[in-house]
């Protein structure tokens, strides 16, 4: 295969850090090549490694949740090719964020792999090609999800190389499978501390063996050995951490974290709102930073919950709280900074799916006392406040709050137009919450979705009602277990656990649902004949963007055949 390399602005060699252990710093060389090899240098260039997970996942959300059965464009506008895929093409807004973010990670990756041959040899060597070698199979593994068979560069490349080939979905995921089963010796075997461990090499290579199984080249093995690695990750380890505590700010670092992109307030020094990440800005509905407190980040009233999202949650579901703030205090981030929240005030309360007419009598005459003002006090009755009501004002959508940062600095007002060329994101990167990649929870329904593919209902059952179980508060039976399973069942429980959390598609892209799915519950998505491409082919694949077609050479690299 010729030399290649993707050069849309792909070739980065500095980036910012992401945490307190992930810093480049040459103080005594002349030059990047010359640092690179001495251990502090070759040290730094894989820290700079984990850096570029920054851009993977601290920026707009599109490609991994826009146009699903979970969210639908509110107030503010989404990007209508990936929103709603009638007018998706190779140009469309946003289309191009992985492709570029991704082989910038994998450049990153590969120089670090080519200085590992010719760097001083230390005691950490080998684990550092482990991690290496893991966040290069991370970003393929985004790849070939999203765009198919894509060009696998395993090259240190510093010249612009104008021709590259692509290789097929199965080479890709050869690739990813090879580079994690030479990382899992290599890493290390503790505890998680933010750098890749055996277990997070585990669980990747379990989603990867999982998601692979549904392509036309996977085989029933991938299902058997996608549980049993998902069995291997949980090891036996309880959901014991409460679902409030899983999401709550600056516990990031639970032990049922398994894998995260580290942020912190010092490496955001530089950019307090670019550096960041934008995971708490797009979940939410604006309400004002007068009505908030300060410091408060904008919220984009853009990506708003479907009705089926929130009628998901059950009575005694913890994740409903955990996920949303269905109270909101004359100051929003009282929630957080007021202990005894006794005596606050409330102006909003969302009423759940589960209640009654005689539930809201009650709640309204026991929280009497507690209405901030009683003219203007709302109460949202169910029905009110999906997206399919998220035009109007500002209270209007409930809040997603599992997402929150209270000591994220004010963003800014943003306005986004989607139809210019380039699209330039919106500037609210402002949040230095570490952004979790993977957690246990969703490897219990990993090991439940891969059990059942394998044919093995009864285990499969097991794992998600021990989810379900911890989403009772850790008491069997609060919200009922589930003696039924298929795949709706399990994708129902994921929306539960995971709403938000930059899996949504790629869950329905797996699954064969996403047609079927947006169709049903997506408001802004009424016709399956939205998706149909080119050639008497559904618009799954993402598109290759332009850009990249447009500088390559080469005659071997066609565009996805829906477009």
């Amino acid at each position: 295969m010729k030399k290649i390399i993707v050069i849309i602005g792909l070739l980065v060699t500095t980036l910012n850090s992401c945490s307190d252990f992930i810093d480049e710093d040459n103080r005594s060389y002349g030059s990047a090549e010359q640092y690179f090899i001495t251990a502090p240098g070759f040290e730094s260039l894989v820290n700079t490694n984990y850096a570029t997970l920054k851009d993977v996942y601290g920026g707009d959300p599109w490609l991994f949740e826009a146009g699903t059965d979970m969210y639908s464009e509110g107030r503010n506008q989404e990007p209508e090719g990936l929103a709603k895929y009638l007018t998706l093409s190779s140009a469309s807004a946003g289309v191009d964020q992985l492709y570029r973010t991704c082989y910038s990670s994998i450049q990153q990756a590969n120089k670090g792999l080519y200085y590992s041959t010719i760097t001083e040899k230390a005691s950490t060597l080998d684990t550092r090609i482990g991690e290496l070698k893991f966040l290069r199979a991370n970003a393929y593994f985004l790849l070939v999800q999203t765009y198919g068979g894509v060009p696998v560069v395993l090259e240190n490349i510093n010249t612009a190389v104008t021709s590259f080939d692509r290789n097929s979905a199965e080479e890709v995921y050869t690739q990813i499978l090879k580079d994690l089963n030479e990382a899992l010796p290599a890493v290390a075997t503790g505890a998680y501390t933010g750098r890749v461990n055996k277990r997070a090499v585990q669980n990747l290579l379990a989603k990867v063996y999982l998601t692979r199984g549904y392509e036309t080249f996977g085989t029933p093995a991938d299902f058997t050995t996608a549980a049993a690695l998902a069995d291997q990750v949980i090891n036996g380890q309880a959901l014991a951490v409460s679902f409030d505590n899983v999401v709550k700010p600056g516990n990031e670092m639970n032990a049922e974290t398994i894998f995260s992109v580290q942020f912190s307030i010092a490496s955001n020094a530089t950019g307090t709102t670019s550096l960041g990440s934008s995971q708490n800005y797009w979940f939410s509905s604006y309400l004002g930073a007068a009505a908030a407190g300060t410091p408060y980040p904008n919220r984009s009233y853009t990506l708003c919950p479907t009705v089926y999202a929130l009628s998901l949650y059950e009575k005694g579901d913890k994740r409903w709280e955990g996920t949303f703030m269905n109270e909101i205090y004359s100051r929003y981030y009282d929630y957080y900074d007021v202990a005894d929240k006794s005596g606050l005030k409330i102006t909003d309360f969302y009423e759940p799916s589960w209640f009654t007419v005689d539930d809201r009598t009650t709640w309204n005459t026991a929280n009497a006392s507690r209405k901030a003002n009683a003219a203007t006090f709302r109460y949202h009755n169910w029905g009110t406040y999906s997206s399919a009501a998220a035009s109007g004002g500002d209270y209007n959508l409930i809040p997603v709050r599992k997402f929150d940062d209270p000591k994220a600095p004010y963003s800014g007002a943003t306005s986004m137009n989607f139809n210019t060329t380039p699209f330039t994101p919106a500037t609210n990167r402002s949040s230095t919450r570490d952004f979790i990649i993977s957690r246990l929870g969703e490897t219990y329904l990993i090991a439940a979705e891969a059990y059942f593919k394998a044919g093995n209902s009864a285990t499969a059952l097991d794992r998600l009602n021990e989810v379900r179980k911890r989403a009772g508060g850790g008491v069997a039976g609060v919200i009922p277990v589930l003696t039924a399973i298929d795949i709706n069942t399990i994708l129902d429980e994921r929306g539960r656990e995971l709403l938000g959390e930059y899996h949504r598609w790629f869950d329905l892209k797996r699954t064969g649902t996403l047609v079927q799915r947006t169709v049903l519950y997506n408001p802004k998505v009424t016709s399956a004949n939205a998706f149909n491409g080119q050639n008497g082919l559904l618009k799954i694949l993402r598109p290759i963007p332009q850009a990249a077609l447009d500088l390559n050479r080469s005659k071997n690299y066609p565009q996805n055949p829906a477009y």
